[in-house]
């Protein structure tokens, strides 16, 4: 048993002082005092404890890729992350062929369960079911109309989906994959849908949208397209706060009229956590400068944004509190995915991150389990790697 004293934590949807974390794998109690002995102290010494974030949207980190279909490279970003706060994510595919979706998918079947960082908690597919007009970084060499025979045999691992509605076949698909796979979050992405079959694919069972303002079409006054539609229903979306996809009025917008449906994502790629130079992603070369990583034509290709980085900026320069962005990482997308993660509560995971005011990361517990511990930097260092913000 582990306790976590001197905190200001964040519980049920406040910030607590005085009060005790009780864990063991899953938390015991949110108390005033320790009963039982043999508990080991971890003096968070005045900083700020919360549930772990869950990314829904990371291709890799720490030099590595969901694509290299290896179980080293689901090590690697699994380890990684743990040093952004990250305790759980969905590992993320790309539009490639399919014998290079096979070996991800399989190899997340085979492997994901033994990473021994961050968990895995299934994966999200990004395509090949897009429109390949709206492809951003992903081959549009690839895409293919919805078909449930690419992932049939991969559905327990499946969590999420990002596809244009528009598409033939999209409508089936959704309403398929809805009525039979419930637990799947269907989400608008890499779309050109109108307005109006935006709202309609809301119907058949799309409940999300991915990576909001990017890789769809624009917000216009007389055409308010995706956007537009997502605003005008209760349907979750998530955006990149790295001030490169988006302008902060724009996140101030979302922020706005969304609120409690809205989730902060990396969409990281395998330069998540090191140093500037060339990288690749879904097999393009990738250019890695700043906090800016695009395609040899400029296209914007993932980013290099750090979960409790997203965080900083969102309270920098939106009205979110502490609480609203914390919440953005941790209780709506466990809430999304039907788990018991994101808040501590009694039972509920014990998935835990400690961090200061300024949202570095002092401490990340999995399971229980402290992963990670960095009283003096914040700096992810993998591999040999120097860290850039």
């Amino acid at each position: 048993m582990k306790a976590i004293v001197n905190a200001k934590i964040l519980y049920e949807d406040k910030i607590v002082e005085g009060k005790i974390v009780l864990f063991d794998k899953k938390i015991v109690n949110i108390t005033d005092k320790i009963e039982q002995d043999d508990v080991e102290i971890i003096d968070a010494n005045g900083a700020y404890v919360s549930a772990g974030f869950i990314d829904l949207h990371i291709h890799g980190s720490g030099g590595a890729d969901v694509m290299d279909a290896t179980p080293e490279a689901l090590e690697f970003i699994s380890s990684t992350v743990l040093q952004t706060g990250t305790t759980s994510f969905l590992a993320t595919t790309m539009t490639m062929s399919k014998e290079h979706i096979d070996n991800a998918l399989q190899n997340i079947q085979h492997y994901g369960e033994d990473v021994t960082g961050a968990q895995i908690l299934g994966v999200h597919l990004e395509g090949p079911f897009i429109n390949a007009s709206k492809h951003g970084a992903q081959d549009k060499k690839y895409v293919q109309a919805p078909k449930i025979a690419l992932i049939n045999d991969y559905m327990e691992e499946v969590k999420m989906i990002t596809l244009a509605p528009e598409v033939e076949g999209a409508e089936s698909f959704v309403k398929f994959l809805s009525e039979q796979y419930p637990h799947v979050i269907l989400s608008i992405g890499h779309s050109d849908a109108s307005y109006e079959k935006s709202k309609e694919s809301f119907t058949w069972g799309v409940s999300h949208a991915t990576h909001l303002f990017n890789a769809m079409n624009p917000y216009h006054h007389r055409n308010p397209g995706i956007v537009g539609a997502v605003f005008d229903s209760e349907v979750t979306c998530d955006i990149i706060a790295d001030f490169v996809h988006m302008h902060p009025s724009a996140l101030e917008l979302v922020h706005q009229v969304k609120r409690d449906k809205l989730i902060l994502i990396t969409d990281a790629m395998r330069a998540g956590c090191m140093k500037c130079g060339t990288y690749d992603l879904g097999g393009r070369k990738v250019t890695v400068e700043g906090n800016t990583a695009t395609l040899e034509d400029g296209t914007l290709a993932g980013s290099v944004l750090k979960l409790n980085v997203a965080l900083k900026n969102m309270t920098m320069v939106t009205s979110m509190t502490l609480i609203e962005a914390v919440n953005a990482v941790t209780k709506v997308p466990a809430q999304k995915l039907g788990i018991k993660k994101g808040e501590l509560k009694v039972g509920y995971d014990a998935d835990i991150v400690i961090f200061d005011e300024k949202f570095s990361i002092i401490s990340t517990i999995v399971g229980g389990e402290v992963k990670y511990t960095n009283h003096t930097s914040s700096s992810c260092l993998t591999r040999g790697s120097t860290a850039f913000e």
